[in-house]
């Protein structure tokens, strides 16, 4: 079996972990993301001769075509960057961040044996994925499934950074309804919603009945057979489903109204299996059977 060095790359930190002659993965790093393009060279080196690897398997933020990374916001140091190039003694598999946690969940999580899924990863911003006939979609442009840019409504100007739904229900979003009732964050307007307070549940609601709006579009047009959220409003699901499935099948013909709605199995672990995942495959990673 070959030997992966697996990346989980954020705007924040870095994961990383190496699979073993059975596949399993070892203890993983997690520490601060390199500031620049010399230093995450350098580190990715480091690691990859450390675990003995023999191919890479990287999760990055933002937009990958083949193996460049062309547009990554928050490592803007990797646009125009082809891994494939600059790590030349290794096989390289690189994606979006949400298609390469689908990828963990459609092999071994949540969507194992599904054909279709939608996976929304909610965090500070929204990241998603879709899984179609078995194959993880990527688009004419690497840019398939940004759903963090749909828009539900009309009157919105839209900016060049974030879309629509990012800025109304995305952890950054939760963040400023939290201070409106005094609290510090998403996290604890979170648990405050699980722990009964009825402001924390009020104040869920309109992003939780604005996501599900948005959603019906993308459950009308691509049937898929289950939605798995991950990321911090993963751990809210049991505050936030009802409004957002209330909202979801209001827009919807009934055929399309029994939609699953379940958080991913792996959580935030979902992108390092899914880069060990795809670092075994190679470049066909995406067809997942």
């Amino acid at each position: 079996m070959t030997r992966v060095l697996a990346i989980d790359l954020g705007g924040t930190n870095l994961r990383a972990a190496h699979t073993g002659d059975v596949g399993a993965l070892t203890p993983q790093v997690r520490e601060p993301a390199p500031q620049n393009l010399d230093a995450f060279v350098a580190r990715v080196r480091a690691l990859a001769t450390g675990g003995e690897a023999e191919a890479l398997g990287l999760a990055v933020p933002g937009l990958v075509q083949g193996s460049v990374c062309r547009w990554i916001p928050n490592l803007p140091w990797l646009d125009g960057v082809d891994m494939a190039a600059l790590f030349p003694n290794l096989r390289v598999a690189v994606g979006n961040d949400a298609q390469i946690a689908l990828l963990a969940e459609a092999a071994q999580g949540a969507a194992k044996g599904v054909s279709d899924a939608i996976l929304l990863a909610i965090g500070t911003g929204i990241g998603s994925a879709v899984l179609a006939n078995g194959r993880i979609v990527a688009g004419a442009h690497g840019g398939a499934c940004s759903f963090g840019w749909a828009s539900a409504d009309i009157k919105d100007h839209g900016e060049d950074r974030s879309g629509w739904l990012e800025r109304v229900a995305s952890g950054r979003a939760l963040d400023a309804l939290a201070a409106q009732i005094g609290l510090a964050d998403s996290r604890q307007l979170i648990e405050a919603a699980k722990a009964g307070d009825l402001a924390a549940q009020t104040s869920l609601e309109v992003p939780a009945r604005q996501l599900g709006t948005a959603l019906a579009g993308a459950v009308g047009l691509l049937d898929p057979g289950v939605i798995l959220v991950s990321g911090g409003l993963a751990d809210a699901l049991d505050v936030i489903a009802p409004p957002l499935l209330a909202a979801l099948r209001r827009q919807l013909p009934p055929h399309l109204r029994g939609i699953e709605l379940k958080p991913g199995k792996f959580g935030s672990r979902a992108g390092l299996i899914g880069a060990a995942l795809a670092g075994q495959a190679g470049s066909g990673w995406r067809q997942i059977r």
